[in-house]
């Protein structure tokens, strides 16, 4: 499923400067018209972050969504004016992560948003993962940033070795030299990992966090589960991924499959 950033804004310009600003290959932007819309973007996709300008009936719904969905930042993308003192400590209280000015940060608007999506966060809170994981060699570190950089569901490890030019067995090869974890693991801690961040939402139940992440059922992903981080589905949401992270390297890291 393609990520998307669901944007609720006042006016065309700053959605293009938005959709211009954001990377080609990255989360594509699903315009909303409402709150509503903005809920059904949540149930329907994998959604990196919020954008929205803050007014109106935006505000009245905003508790509600951030209660639901608080693991989706929010960024405020606006034109605000310099008596909105009061609006953005309200944004400030709502949780919403940064602020955006229309008409002054419209060319660097999608770096700001880039910078908060939940793919940041994820990315941040793995940050120690290629020391716990023994991942040193260019060849391992560089497949470790493509499975980063991957928010849907994950690359297999057929398409990784398209990628990077090689067969299937030699990259399984290379990528587990040196003590490093079997690949296939790997790619399985990643595709938990992103689990456990989103289970932190509310509104997310297990089925839905399974479809949404191309798990082939909530019983693949309960298994999983087990297998990477040896605990069951229930646990995910307290131990986000940092917590699968540190699950996984006592004992799960090989396998015997390539």
């Amino acid at each position: 499923m393609t990520a998307v950033v669901a944007a609720l804004l006042e006016s065309r310009g700053a959605l293009q400067s938005l959709r211009r600003t954001l990377p080609r290959d990255g989360p594509r932007v699903l315009a909303c018209r409402t709150p509503t819309a903005i809920l059904r973007a949540l149930d329907r996709h994998l959604v990196d972050a919020i954008v929205l300008a803050p007014r109106g009936v935006v505000l009245t719904d905003l508790p509600a969504i951030r209660r639901r969905y608080p693991g989706i930042p929010v960024v405020a993308y606006a034109a605000f004016r310099p008596d909105d003192g009061e609006l953005l400590l309200l944004c400030r209280r709502e949780g919403i992560g940064a602020v955006a000015v229309e008409g002054l940060d419209d060319g660097v608007v999608g770096e700001i948003v880039r910078r908060h999506a939940a793919s940041a966060v994820f990315r941040a809170e793995l940050a120690d993962a290629p020391r716990a994981l023994r991942l040193s060699d260019p060849l391992q570190l560089e497949v470790w940033e493509i499975l980063l950089d991957r928010i849907g569901p994950p690359l297999r490890t057929e398409a990784l070795a398209e990628r990077l030019g090689m067969s299937r067995e030699h990259l399984s090869r290379q990528f587990a030299a040196g003590g490093a974890p079997n690949l296939k693991r790997v790619i399985d801690l990643t595709w938990v990992a992103r689990a456990a961040q989103l289970l932190r939402n509310p509104a997310y139940g297990v089925a839905q966090v399974a479809g949404l992440l191309g798990f082939a059922s909530p019983a693949h992903l309960r298994v999983t589960t087990r297998r990477i981080a040896g605990v069951s589905v229930g646990e995910l949401a307290r131990l986000g991924p940092r917590g699968v992270l540190a699950g996984f390297v006592p004992g799960n890291t090989r396998s015997r499959l390539g």
